[in-house]
């Protein structure tokens, strides 16, 4: 499954390769004609690659043609790896070394006259790997097409019978849609037609609830029309309106046939007169099941043709994707949860006995749970293993189906998991290694949308931005593809801003199944590593002998999800400093190492380093400072750690800094070097009194300052941070929030903070002027856990750009400004255990909440302690 890679990777290849910087830099090492001969043959490879991920299914030869492609294609990306890893030296040399380091440079393995030699050597032997694979592509006969026209296997066409029976727990379901539908003007300001999405992942009976609503008997009533087509992949303009007007005619199969002939000899312009003498004047139901179209510009083209009919008629849409729902709908969609525990045991017990019959067999029945429990809800996958133990009664049977895994169980065509891969093989080519992603981690594991951004520019998979769009923003349009496919799901967190995201069960198992040769999770059931994966993570420490055992030398990340308690990381270390030497992630949390070995900075491909939460580590060897592909160092809650290394400066690719120290003045001069640094953050540092004092970091855009008992001074001027945007102060008792004084003296312009976080701060009485200066760009003010805090200021209503205001824990707030009403653009107002402030506006009563009232979107909590 992991060659479904290969496209994505071959296209990151050949950008990298096309890039001005790569080509500029291969001429000045002088290996220019050999990156360009690679690049045309990869082109030409690339070009075929879509045909033949689609023919390897019944092909074995081509699919170990494929492994052979995926293993050129990993070195290859090493190579240049190594490749832009020089250029990166070459800066730093020519930046800060001395004469002295200079001349040893000269002399060193990366002396250029040396390092061409070894790069165009290396080169010249991916090249003719790369050749002599390519060339057996002629004998698989394989086409070049594009992503546009690739052919993917859809499902079985749907129909609109379906007997109640068979429906458990979507009665609440039916009666909200059926509400809706029946309802006359629930679209009173557009004259478009009203259309009702319902939206879900793969499996969890979106067609069977339409099928549920469509043969109610008072949609029978109120429509007098109604009509049933399954859309599926293609969105053919000719091919639907065929379909709509067979199903307007509800003909017998063999006129139905006769009809169909009839109409393919119909041109578009012909057809449409048809569909309009079937719709005209009439009230109708039309059910458009299965949508995957997501080009606004054929739906719209569909509506015109459609909206013919009286003004009362609708469209319910059945997608699983909610930019698709949005695209089309025109009230807010129906999102289909999973079904309850007790449904799930009733539609499970319904397929695996006879009516009645489970009674007969008790010691099945808390199996049977155990199974439930591991569709989460979906009623196909319920389904499936239902139908999958019919008439079978011995426990080992059951048992069996337990403990494996869902892919290992039934494959038909119609079960859980090809329907959960169609969502998969239609996914977009840069999606697919960043789903597998979530293989590495457990099931019901929370992810933190900013850690798994972190992981994937790690790694490299997220493309190369467009111009003025950050490598971070592809990511955050990456997380919300993967949301609006119900690939994952938001997982808010106390704040009320969705900061974390989880994935289903079944998506889990999905991405499992198509990561499995190249992502691997080990634990008690999956101990071995197999030698082409390169990326593995953990469950437990005692695991550790099978990496150590392993033979693969290609590996790129190593996890521990649960973290290294107990475990010395330096054992670790020593062995993928000796085995590993292409690794780009290496997380090391919660180990007992002291110290880290010197040769920590021959780990050259480093991306990512992690040693968070090691309470005995004092301080990293310089020689980390070597690594200049370096992006994330996180070093936060280290508790012993006294200072960071000499040469920090050097790592002229950070981005993320997180650090815990035991100084008392952060010295800055090393962290200012850092020109990319875009996130730091100090955390857990009780002695530390001041930090900054005139540095200037002209790339930060994120800072972080927590849990530091003693600080008093915060020294920020907008000419030394002109890119901030984000600003967290947590647990700072000490520090004095007037963070500017003499702010309203400065002439250069404000800062333009986008996200400004107050918590744990006693001294907190009121929000300090200069939160006001914001008032052209904050969004998002949080403020929780500061027990003095007695008021908000009047001007707070002039932050005209706020959407999103937060306040937890406030015991002592007691009123709120008048003019709060006037923050037109909020769209989540979230009040909790503010006692008095409950006491004071309750809900729902008094000119407060009738003024909040007419603000569009805005969802209230509010909770008192005495709740």
């Amino acid at each position: 499954m992991a060659e479904s890679f290969l496209f994505s990777i071959a296209e990151s290849l050949v950008a990298k390769l096309a890039s001005q910087a790569f080509e500029e830099a291969s001429q000045l090492v002088g290996v220019y004609d050999q990156l360009k001969e690679f690049k045309e043959t990869l082109s030409l490879v690339k070009a075929v690659l879509l045909d033949a991920q689609q023919k390897q299914e019944h092909n074995n030869e081509l699919k170990e043609w494929l492994r052979q492609l995926k293993h050129v294609f990993y070195d290859a990306e090493d190579v240049l790896d190594e490749f832009e890893c020089e250029t990166l030296r070459k800066q730093m040399v020519k930046t800060y070394a001395t004469t002295k380091d200079k001349v040893g440079y000269f002399f060193s393995s990366s002396n250029p006259l040396v390092f061409r030699y070894r790069m165009a050597k290396k080169i010249k032997e991916i090249s003719k790997r790369l050749d002599k694979v390519a060339a057996d592509r002629q004998k698989f006969g394989l086409q070049i097409i594009d992503a546009e026209r690739l052919v993917v296997h859809t499902r079985e066409l749907t129909h609109s019978r379906v007997a109640n029976s068979d429906v458990i727990g979507r009665k609440q379901d039916r009666e909200k849609i059926i509400e809706i539908l029946m309802h006359q003007n629930p679209n009173d300001n557009n004259t478009s037609l009203p259309v009702i999405p319902i939206v879900g992942m793969g499996g969890l009976g979106k067609t069977t609830l339409a099928k549920f609503v469509f043969n109610d008997e008072r949609i029978r009533e109120c429509f007098p029309l109604r009509m049933w087509v399954c859309v599926s992949v293609e969105f053919d303009l000719k091919q639907l309106v065929s379909k709509i007007i067979k199903s307007a005619d509800n003909l017998a199969s063999s006129d139905a046939s006769r009809l169909q002939n009839n109409l393919n000899m119909l041109d578009l312009e012909q057809l449409q007169i048809q569909l309009t003498n079937k719709l005209a004047s009439k009230k109708f139901l039309l059910v458009l099941d299965d949508v995957w179209n997501d080009n606004r510009v054929k739906w719209v083209e569909l509506m015109n043709l459609i909206n013919v009919g009286v003004p009362e008629s609708k469209i319910l849409v059945t997608t699983r994707n909610t930019s698709i729902a949005s695209m089309m709908g025109t009230v807010p969609s129906h999102i289909l949860q999973g079904l309850s525990l007790d449904d799930s045991l009733s539609l499970f017990f319904k397929w695996a006995f006879r009516e009645g019959e489970e009674k007969n067999y008790p010691h099945l029945i808390n199996i049977g749970r155990e199974i439930v429990k591991k569709c989460g809800g979906v009623p196909l996958a319920l389904r499936t293993l239902g139908s999958l133990l019919y008439s079978k009664f011995e426990s080992n049977e059951w048992e069996y189906v337990r403990e494996n895994e869902i892919w290992n169980l039934s494959p038909e065509k119609d079960d859980i998991l090809p329907a959960l891969k169609l969502s998969y093989d239609l996914m977009p080519s840069y999606l697919r290694q960043c789903f597998a992603f979530f293989s590495l981690y457990p099931k019901d594991y929370q992810f933190f949308k900013y850690d798994i951004m972190l992981f994937w520019r790690a790694l490299g998979l997220l493309e190369s931005p467009k111009k003025n769009m950050k490598l971070e923003e592809v990511a955050v349009q990456y997380l919300d593809e993967l949301l609006s496919r119900s690939f994952i799901q938001e997982s808010d967190q106390d704040i009320g801003i969705p900061l974390a995201v989880k994935i289903h069960d079944l998506m889990h198992d999905l991405a499992v199944f198509v990561a499995k040769d190249e992502f691997r999770y080990i634990d008690s059931h999956s101990q071995n590593i197999p030698e082409n994966v390169r990326h593995v993570s953990f469950a437990e420490n005692s695991l550790l002998g099978n990496l150590l055992a392993t033979s693969s030398v290609a590996m790129r990340t190593i996890l521990f999800p649960n973290g290294l308690a107990g475990a010395n990381g330096e054992a670790l270390l020593n062995t993928c400093l000796s085995k590993f030497k292409y690794l780009r992630v290496l997380e090391l949390n919660r180990s007992t190492c002291e110290t880290l070995p010197n040769s920590i900075g021959k780990l050259k491909h480093l991306r990512y380093f992690s040693i968070m939460n090691n309470h005995n580590i004092k301080r990293l060897p310089d020689s980390i400072c070597k690594l200049q592909n370096l992006q994330v160092l996180r070093l936060i809650r280290c508790m012993e750690f006294e200072a960071l290394p000499k040469g920090l400066g050097k790592l002229v690719s950070l981005r993320v800094l997180e650090i815990t120290t035991k100084q008392s003045t952060l010295f800055c001069n090393e962290i200012a070097s850092l020109r990319s640094l875009e996130h730091l953050s100090i955390g857990s540092s009780q002695n530390l009194e001041s930090i900054f004092g005139g540095v200037k970091f002209p790339a930060l855009t994120n800072l972080s300052v927590s849990y530091c008992g003693n600080l008093k001074t915060l020294t920020l001027e907008v000419k030394s941070f002109p890119k901030l945007i984000a600003l967290e102060i947590i647990e700072c008792g000490n520090l004095d929030l007037e963070l500017w004084k003499d702010y309203h003296q400065e002439q250069s312009p404000w800062l333009k903070l986008y996200y400004v976080c107050f918590s744990s701060l006693p001294q907190l009485v009121t929000l300090p002027q200069w939160v006001q200066e914001t008032v052209n760009s904050l969004e998002i003010l949080v403020i929780s856990y500061c027990d003095n805090l007695e008021s908000l200021p009047e001007w707070l209503s002039t932050l005209t750009n706020l959407k999103f205001l937060n306040i937890t824990n406030c015991p002592k707030l007691h009123s709120l400004p008048d003019s709060i009403h006037q923050l037109t653009a909020l769209e989540k107002l979230v009040i909790e255990d503010c006692p008095e402030l409950c006491r004071k506006y309750q809900p729902h009563v008094g000119e407060f909440w009738s003024k909040i009232s007419h603000i569009d979107d805005v969802s209230i909590e509010m909770e008192s302690e005495e709740d």
